[in-house]
This record gives structure tokens, C-alpha cells and sequence, in this order.
């Protein structure tokens, strides 16, 4: 009877070090994943997306430090992704074509977003209408770090608003290329619109008496010879 006690004593004992082992280890890893989700949620980050790369870059402005990159889907060529710097201004949780999260970039020209996708296979490729998909588990990923507000710079190679190299813009084409003519019309005293990246008529008359000043015939068309005496050059 003696070692049968000693054995049921034993096993109560095991028992409740088990018990107890459970229930620190289940508090614990309650703590870790709160203090994750509040580093998430309380950090200083921002959003790098490169457009030639397909890659999306998470990153820690306090430390300056990537903490991870994501593959993307980016414009088709005759939608192109928008470069430039914007802000993130609406979060939401979305599905169907979107994927199942949705968060909005302040591009003054068109409604863009940086959204998951129910065709993962066209991550990686120029597949989308100008915006940035992900596959779900990483816009779910992504979508825990960043918040309205966050910063989020998309860039396409060397050449900054001209990646694809000049196109002849006429009234009614919008992009990083437009803004980029508006920002050297109004320095040189041709334009007081607003920089939105739409071509427009106020525009449009700041380019014609830009080109009667400088004895260049008139037209609403801006080519190479016009981005040549506006200064902008492209250089290797």
C-alpha cells in the first residue's frame, strides 16, 4: 500500500507542475503577442514600394531599418502604377477582387491602393490597374503596421517621374510626369494651379504663354522640345 501511495502521490505531483507549466506558458505567450501587436500598431513606419523591383519594403523610420519585403503586382504599362510620395488615408478590410484588406494612398489624379488579390499568381508581374496587390497573408501582414498617416514613396528606377522615359502629354493625361511640369511651370512663374498631376486647362495656358514667351509655336502638346526648355533632362 506504501508504494502504491508513493506512485499516486508522484503523478499528482507531475500532474500539477503540468497544469501549472500550461498556464505560464499560455500567459506568456498572451504578453508576447500583446507586445507584438502594440509594436505593430505604435511603431514609426513606413512604406517604400519599387515599381521596377516589385518589391514592397516595410520599414522602421525610428531605426532606420527594413524590417521586411513583400513581392507585389504593379501597373500594366497602360496603367501605370503612380510614382511619388503619398500618405495612406483609409483602411479597410475588403474581399472579392481586393483581397481582404484595402488601404488607400492619397494620389491626387486617380483613387489608388495597396490591396490583397484573389489572383495571387499575378504577384510579381505588371498585372493591375495602377495598383499595388499583395498576396492576402501579406497586406494582412502589413496592413498591422501601418496606419493612416503613414508615408509611402513609390519609385520606378533613376528617373523619378519619367521611369518610362518622356510621353507627349496632352490635355486630360494625369501622372507623376504632369505634376513634375507643373512643378516647373510654376517655379518659372507659368502656373499657380494646384500640383495635382491632371492637365488641365489652367495648364494648358500656362504652357501656351510659356512657349509665346520663349517664340516656340503654339500648342497644348508637350513633347521633348518642351521638356528641354523647361529644364527637365533625363541623365544616366
Amino acid at each position: 500500500m506504501g508504494r502504491i501511495k508513493i506512485i499516486i502521490f508522484s503523478f499528482i505531483m507531475i500532474l500539477i507542475v503540468v497544469i501549472i507549466g500550461n498556464y505560464i506558458h499560455l500567459v506568456l505567450v498572451k504578453e508576447d503577442d500583446e507586445d507584438t501587436y502594440l509594436k505593430k500598431n505604435e511603431g514609426n513606419f513606413a512604406v517604400l514600394i519599387e515599381v521596377d523591383m516589385k518589391r514592397l519594403s516595410l520599414i522602421d523610420l525610428d531605426n532606420n531599418e527594413i524590417i521586411k519585403e513583400y513581392p507585389i503586382a504593379t501597373g500594366k504599362a497602360g496603367s501605370p502604377t503612380p510614382l511619388g510620395s503619398f500618405k495612406i488615408i483609409e483602411k479597410a478590410r475588403w474581399g472579392g477582387g481586393f483581397g481582404s484588406r484595402w488601404m488607400r494612398i492619397n494620389v491626387p489624379w486617380g483613387r489608388y491602393g495597396i490591396h490583397g488579390t484573389n489572383k495571387p499568381g499575378t504577384v510579381g508581374y505588371n498585372a493591375s490597374a495602377g495598383c499595388i496587390r499583395m498576396r492576402n497573408s501579406d497586406v494582412e501582414e502589413l496592413y498591422d503596421f501601418v496606419k493612416e498617416g503613414s508615408l509611402v514613396t513609390i519609385t520606378n528606377g533613376v528617373y523619378g517621374p519619367f521611369a518610362n522615359g518622356f510621353r507627349d502629354l496632352r490635355p486630360g493625361d494625369r501622372g507623376a510626369d504632369v505634376q513634375e511640369v507643373q512643378k516647373r511651370l510654376k517655379q518659372k512663374g507659368y502656373y499657380s494651379g494646384a500640383i495635382d498631376g491632371i492637365y488641365g486647362e489652367e495648364m494648358k495656358r500656362g504652357v501656351v504663354k510659356f512657349l509665346k514667351d520663349n517664340k516656340i509655336p503654339i500648342t497644348d502638346k508637350i513633347g521633348y522640345d518642351i521638356y528641354e526648355k523647361l529644364d527637365i533632362i533625363l541623365m544616366d
